[in-house]
């Protein structure tokens, strides 16, 4: 037995040792997102008699309200709505609301008084949004990105700096991305900032935002679990799955909701198209 012993301990040294994120953005990381850790923490080949099980994992709804606004129930009680505008809403006032700049559509400056937390996701005073915060079971952070400027807003200027959010919401262990109205191609430092993503919300409109060659790219990139499509138009669907190719499955739903836990994430990823979109 004892001449096993070298082999053990150099297995279990290896084992912790993987567990140690030296990255510098690991450094510089929100603190307490599980997102950015498990991204840059190295691949980890875990025992299956050590995986962590669960008798009954804790399960996220995320259900559809129509243009970029998705509402998102929290196994803790605590409901967000992404894009919030006031217009796309289902029957009960959400805790929290994030919202976009790049037009009415995707903002609000007149959110109904009973939302206890309305997120902007553009800065004021020419500084980016910075969002890190814990509410109930869910940590919200966003990563910016620039917009192009709208009608009427000297629209053949520049972009505008920092004035689109992707906002990152981590909870039951699932890490839920809201790409927002994203006008350009991301970079590395955006996917370093983003960190891990198991559900992905993304735009196929393929022209008020990105082209559907351009947020494919990025959908492939990301490597999202599921990817829950948004801010359609009148693109059809089949028009997006092309340019998505053959690395997800489709999966179109009668239902407006998806109730969704870290175990039950699909094995191949997947396209989730949810009634209304």
């Amino acid at each position: 037995m004892l001449r096993f012993l070298p082999v053990v301990l150099g297995t279990l040294t290896c084992w912790a040792m993987s567990w140690v994120v030296t990255p510098a953005l690991a450094q510089n990381a929100p603190r307490g997102s599980e997102c950015l850790a498990m991204a840059t923490r190295p691949p980890l080949a875990i025992p299956v008699s050590l995986r962590r099980t669960a008798a009954k994992a804790d399960e996220v709804s995320i259900t559809y309200a129509g243009h970029s606004t998705y509402y998102i129930d929290t196994p803790g009680g605590v409901t967000i709505a992404t894009d919030y505008n006031g217009i796309y809403k289902l029957d009960r006032i959400p805790d929290v609301v994030t919202m976009n700049r790049a037009h009415s559509t995707h903002y609000t400056l007149y959110p109904d008084p009973r939302i206890k937390t309305v997120l902007h996701g553009w800065g004021e005073s020419g500084q980016p949004a910075q969002i890190h915060e814990r509410i109930g079971d869910v940590l919200i952070r966003n990563v910016t990105t620039d917009i192009r400027r709208y009608y009427g807003d000297d629209a053949g200027g520049e972009m505008v700096k920092d004035g689109n959010s992707i906002f990152i919401l981590e909870v039951a262990g699932l890490c839920i991305g809201h790409l927002g109205h994203l006008h350009h191609k991301l970079d590395e430092s955006h996917f370093a900032a983003i960190g891990r993503l198991d559900i992905v919300m993304v735009p196929i409109d393929g022209s008020y935002t990105m082209s559907l060659d351009g947020v494919s790219e990025i959908t492939k990139r990301l490597r999202a679990s599921v990817v829950l499509p948004m801010h359609r138009f009148m693109t059809p669907l089949s028009d997006f799955m092309t340019k998505i190719g053959k690395d997800f499955e489709i999966d179109q739903r009668s239902a407006q909701t998806l109730t969704i836990s870290l175990n039950a994430l699909p094995k191949a990823p997947t396209v989730i198209i949810l009634n209304g979109v």
